[in-house]
């Protein structure tokens, strides 16, 4: 049984690192690829780039900032979602497909800035209609894999020192119950259903040696619903691209499902 790789990647624009991620296509060979932080518009996406690579792409677009888009190939993507219910906003954070009876959800939650910002405001209402959203999806769907970047860390070890990060932005308490109210709507967080190595994480930040010093957080997840959480096998982090030459301050996350 060929196992269905979903995997998740920040990509800090795509316009810089389209030749990594072409790479990385080659060397990972996921069946589904989540993209976030786009920062071009939808018209701009380079399709034929991706299918050259063998993938088709869904994407949800906007100029300069944010924006979201799913590679995949194989199965043609159904009943797509480009914005949370009722949401007149105007950044690109969304984007929801079906993909032979797998849902996938690929989100770029709000960074948030710095706690009581306005932006941090925002970041938690947004949250708040995101667990509405995911309410509905998960009485429609039974395999759901919601991913992408959360820019939360949910718990201590997820944070290279939860000391010097307690009370800020992406380690906040009031983030930290959002993420844990969604695993408790019936999700599991894949990447934990298995042994991991201490520190493990996929964001480091630009600054004062952060990558080679694995001063990081783990802000990127793949949740698993819990019907489809049994058959996840493995979830890693991959660093390697994170040494890429330009790097985005990511690295990408897979897991693997073993599907009847």
């Amino acid at each position: 049984m060929k196992p269905l790789k979903i995997a998740t990647w920040n990509v800090n624009s795509l316009r810089v690192r389209l030749p990594q991620v072409l790479t990385w296509l080659t060397d990972a060979q996921p069946d589904i690829l989540a993209l976030q932080e786009l920062k071009m518009p939808t018209e701009d996406f380079p399709f034929e780039a991706v299918r050259a690579a063998g993938y088709d792409a869904i994407v949800n677009g906007q100029k300069t900032w944010n924006g979201v888009a799913i590679l995949y190939r194989g199965v043609k993507p159904e009943t797509i979602v480009t914005d949370l219910p009722g949401e007149a906003d105007p950044q690109r954070r969304v984007l929801a497909a079906t993909f032979d009876q797998i849902r996938i959800v690929n989100l770029y939650i709000p960074n948030g800035e710095s706690v009581g910002s306005v932006k941090y405001q925002y970041k938690l209402g947004w949250l708040a209609r995101l667990r509405q959203f995911l309410a509905d999806e998960i009485t429609r769907y039974s395999d759901i894999a919601v991913l992408g970047d959360f820019n939360i860390a949910p718990e201590e070890e997820d944070v290279h020192d939860p000391k010097a990060w307690a009370g800020k932005v992406l380690f906040s308490e009031p983030e930290r119950a959002e993420f844990q109210a969604i695993l408790q709507m019936g999700f599991q967080d894949c990447f934990r259903l298995h042994p991991q190595p201490e520190k493990s994480f996929s964001w480091w930040d630009y600054r004062l040696n952060a990558f080679k010093r694995n001063l990081g957080l783990r802000i990127d997840h793949i949740l698993a619903s819990t019907h489809l959480a049994p058959s996840c096998k493995q979830c890693v982090i991959d660093k390697a691209p994170r040494a890429f030459e330009r790097p985005t301050d990511h690295a990408p996350v897979m897991a693997e499902f073993l599907r009847a």
